[in-house]
């Protein structure tokens, strides 16, 4: 861990260290409050121990500013003084916990043990809350589609560097379980896998998700917010959908992977966060540079290593293992007892183009699981559009009202909601909403 001392006493600040680098800790040491918050300015810090006297400053004030300053630092009081009343009173401002003076190298470390297994802790809940959305089995990185084996390949090979990463692809081919798989493998895997998912929210409240915000920044902001790249330090941030993330903060996000700093909404104060970039887009970022929508600058710093994931239809190898695999999950969370595919349902998945991949795939299976009463899926108890000869051709003996509900289930399939969908078809989400239970 990156710890550091403020302590008035050089000789406290010389037995701390040695202690702690025994320990195969990162130590910075500083003899005053001023110099302590330059660094915490400077850089993060996982942990500060700080002295509860430092010559005419009381401990407990600075405690306060270092707590602005670096909200993700765990703050040790070290303390000649201890006492109940000085313990409360620092825990009741934010401090982690309080050590005697002198104290024990084994105190120390004790104290260190705490503060790594409450950081882990924190961590695997902000890694939960990232995956509360996803509602499915783990994906199995695995494929007999080359162009999926080489993009893994370069994948695996690209986790274990600290490059910024860019994948490419349609919407549901999985490149939020390769970032995520990315980061499992990588050297910040003890680290929190944060996601953002980038058209969600309106600019002002993504600018806040992203970099938080002080209290009383805007309306609503009735406390303060470390945000998801704070959440996301030592470790990964997955910024899903990019390329429609507002010009506005295309900037701060540069700055972020220029010089690692940010600030929060309604601050001047720059933060400092070692994060992991992986973004992904369906999107022809290069096009939109040309288009004036996505800075050119950020563009190169995101594509330092790009990697395209291939939709379905060009992994036709693959269906037959994706499916039976959602289908065991599926089946086994409801109850039924569907086992498998006929032979002649697996053929019409395998001639079927999958606009929406994999995402599509699953919710086709959920539908028939729901609706079959047999050990074995047919092609009847898929989705109409998969069976045999339904596909709809422009050109092709069909009513525009069929072409319409054609087009219009392809871009709900291949979007994540309804508002999205709605916005493609230039038309409102509740007039599709009536589309969509008119045609079943």
């Amino acid at each position: 861990m990156r710890i550091l001392i403020i302590d008035d006493e050089k000789n406290i600040r010389r037995a701390l260290a040695l202690a702690l680098e025994s320990m195969a800790h990162e130590v910075t040491c500083v003899s005053n409050s001023a110099l302590g918050l330059a660094e915490l300015r400077a850089r993060s810090f996982d942990v500060v121990l700080l002295d509860l006297r430092l010559s005419q400053e009381s401990g407990l004030d600075v405690l306060e500013e270092i707590l602005r300053v670096n909200p993700q630092a765990a703050v040790v009081m070290v303390t000649a003084y201890a006492s109940v009343e000085t313990a409360v009173e620092a825990m009741r401002r934010g401090a982690f916990d309080y050590l005697p003076k002198p104290c024990t190298p084994e105190q120390v470390r004790q104290v260190l043990t705490r503060v790594e297994k409450t950081r882990k802790l924190e961590r695997r809940v902000a890694e939960l809350e990232s995956r509360l959305a996803v509602e499915g089995p783990e994906i199995e990185l695995a494929s007999q589609s080359p162009g999926m084996q080489k993009a893994l390949d370069v994948a695996f090979k690209a986790a274990e560097s600290e490059a910024t990463i860019l994948l490419l692809g349609e919407s549901g081919t999985g490149k939020s379980v390769l970032a995520r798989a990315m980061h499992q493998r990588s050297p910040r895997r003890a680290g929190a896998f944060v996601t953002v998912s980038c058209p969600s929210l309106s600019r002002e409240l993504l600018e806040s998700e992203l970099f938080g915000h002080v209290k009383g920044a805007f309306t609503g902001a009735h406390a303060d917010t470390v945000g998801k790249v704070a959440t996301a330090d030592s470790g990964t941030l997955f910024l899903d959908e990019i390329g429609e993330l507002p010009v506005e903060i295309q900037a701060k996000l540069l700055r972020l992977l220029q010089e690692r700093e940010y600030e929060r909404v309604g601050e001047t104060k720059p933060r400092r966060a070692n994060v992991r970039v992986i973004s992904a887009t369906n999107r022809d970022l290069a096009q939109a540079v040309t288009a004036g929508k996505f800075r050119e600058d950020l563009f190169y710093r995101l594509n330092v290593i790009s990697l395209r994931l291939p939709p379905l239809r060009e992994r036709v190898n693959d269906i037959e293992r994706l499916a039976l695999m959602q289908l065991r999950f599926i089946a086994g969370h409801s109850g039924k007892g569907v086992r498998s595919f006929s032979a002649a349902a697996l053929e019409a998945m395998r001639q079927y183009a999958w606009p929406g991949n994999v995402r599509e795939l699953r919710n086709v299976i959920e539908r028939a699981v729901i609706l079959s009463n047999a050990e074995f899926i047919e092609p009847e108890d898929l989705s109409d559009h998969i069976q045999p000869g339904s596909e709809i051709r422009l050109g092709g003996k069909v009513t525009l009202e069929a072409i319409e509900a054609e087009h219009i289930r392809r871009v709900v399939a291949n979007t994540r909601t309804l508002e999205e969908a709605a916005a493609i078809l230039g038309i409102d989400p509740a007039t599709l909403y009536r589309k969509r239970k008119k045609q079943g």
